[in-house]
């Protein structure tokens, strides 16, 4: 009962079977959510609210502590093309499985057309807003949008972030705060106090995870029923069997082509896997991808607080490679549309260029709906897939996760700064452990390599 593991098994269950007996209660005598539903329903969306509340602060300070943090890396210059390239090679390698499996599956000709529904996605992605989306409107980023009733007058409206936006300015700041040099250290300072704070309140977010998948899962079964998620049952087949081929198969074979060991691969990034599948956040991860590509895999912190956090907002092999090739292959022939070699290289393309453009949280819908956009596909195809976004979101995180620590760990390698003992040293407690770190925070000296390698037991 006090393995992290085990609680998220124990959620996804209970939450198939409360999420079952809500639809079977139906909804009210004035057509409203019955009790349980809105019940499932409030924890699934304020456990989200929790980890997006933080998206922002975290982002802002993890960038910048990032871009400083290079001026004690030698050859920084090197590292981040390297980074960079070794993220669009895993996209081209990943989108490729998924329109091979697209094509040969078929999960399009499998979707019941009386069970599904069309929608208009909540948001669009297009090269346009992509780009007029990299000029800072503010400074933190700040949107707001709303509408007038026009029955009653009423004014509503919703604040938000655009997460592209705050990368852009993080970035500037990041790099200012770096020619600055002395000047900048007091701010520098600061930065990392405040990114150590933010993480500490991340690590109590990650503590309910149970709590919110329990909420997400139980609120998709309402909402949607089984029929409209076993009409999609192939679908959601075939999507796992390209993140199972990416994860256990891709990854496993770059980790061996690089001389290092698979099993000490997984064995040290799987707590962070397991965190991305619950959370479906790379973002809410970040902390813990960043914790045990150093810690674990032994990717120096200097360029693994370099590369984690940009990985966290722009390498997506999830979000922005596999499931945009398979999801729009299955709209294409859900809608009888035959698409040319040209537009299956525009998936391509669109995979390996603008991953960007899912900027960490606004995720795969804005991946998907560029990727429509430029194949010239119905939007409203975006809708005939809500009703396993939940269940297929999980796996798609895990992978990206997966991918955010791989990518350090193999340039690390081939630069030769890798530790390679402490990438091959037996795994100790737990990472969801956050109390060896805190005391070797009190210690002015810091902590030694063997507090390193063998962290406090885990008291969860």
């Amino acid at each position: 009962m006090t393995s992290f593991g085990w609680q998220i098994l124990a959620a996804l269950v209970l939450g198939l079977v409360l999420g079952g007996i809500a639809m079977s209660l139906g909804a009210d005598a004035e057509g409203n959510k019955n009790g349980l539903h809105a019940t499932l329903s409030t924890i699934g969306s304020s456990y989200v609210s929790l980890l997006r509340a933080a998206v922002v602060p975290l982002i802002f300070t993890a960038i910048v502590s990032s871009i400083v943090g290079l001026r004690q890396v030698t050859n920084a210059a090197r590292l981040a093309g390297q980074t960079l390239l070794w993220f669009a090679i895993t996209a081209l390698i990943a989108v490729t499985i998924g329109i091979v499996l697209g094509v040969t599956l078929q999960p399009g000709s499998h979707a019941s057309q009386a069970e599904l529904e069309t929608g208009d996605p909540y948001a669009v992605g297009t090269w346009w807003n992509f780009l007029t989306g990299l000029v800072p409107s503010n400074f933190l980023g700040l949107g707001v949008s709303g509408g007038v009733d026009a029955d009653t007058g009423a004014f509503t409206g919703s604040a938000s972030f655009n997460v592209l936006q705050v990368i852009v300015i993080s970035v500037a700041v990041g790099i200012a705060a770096l020619k600055i040099g002395e000047k900048a250290e007091p701010f520098i300072r600061l930065t990392e106090s405040a990114l150590a704070v933010i993480q500490k309140v991340l690590w109590r977010i990650i503590r309910i995870a149970p709590l919110g998948t329990l909420g997400l899962i139980g609120n998709a079964v309402a909402e949607y029923g089984w029929n409209k998620m076993g009409s999609l049952t192939w679908f959601v087949a075939v999507l796992y069997l390209g993140l199972a081929l990416v994860l256990f198969v891709v990854y496993p074979v770059l980790v061996k082509a690089h001389g290092l060991s698979v099993r000490q691969y997984f064995s040290g990034v799987w707590p962070a896997v397991q965190l991305g599948f619950v959370s479906r956040s790379s973002i809410g991860t970040l902390p813990l991808t960043q914790r045990v590509t150093e810690r674990n895999l032994g990717v120096p912190r200097g360029y693994a607080s370099f590369a984690v956090p940009l990985g966290a907002t722009t390498k997506m092999d999830g979000c922005a490679a596999i499931y945009p090739a398979v999801a729009a292959i299955f709209i294409a022939q859900f809608f009888g549309i035959d698409l040319t070699i040209v537009q299956y290289l525009l998936i391509v393309l669109v995979s390996v260029v603008g991953s960007a453009a899912t900027a960490g949280t606004t995720g795969a819908t804005v991946m998907l709906t560029l990727t429509l956009s430029t194949l010239g596909l119905p939007l409203e195809g975006v809708g005939l897939l809500l009703a396993v976004d939940p269940i297929i979101d999980m796996g798609r995180t895990a992978v990206n996760v997966a991918g955010q620590a791989l990518v350090p760990a193999i340039v690390a390698k081939r630069e030769g700064i890798l530790d390679v003992d402490l990438y091959n040293a037996p795994r100790k407690g737990q990472a969801f452990d956050n109390t060896d770190v805190e005391a070797a925070a009190d210690r002015p000296e810091g902590p030694s390599s063997d507090e390193i390698r063998d962290p406090a037991p885990a008291k969860v």
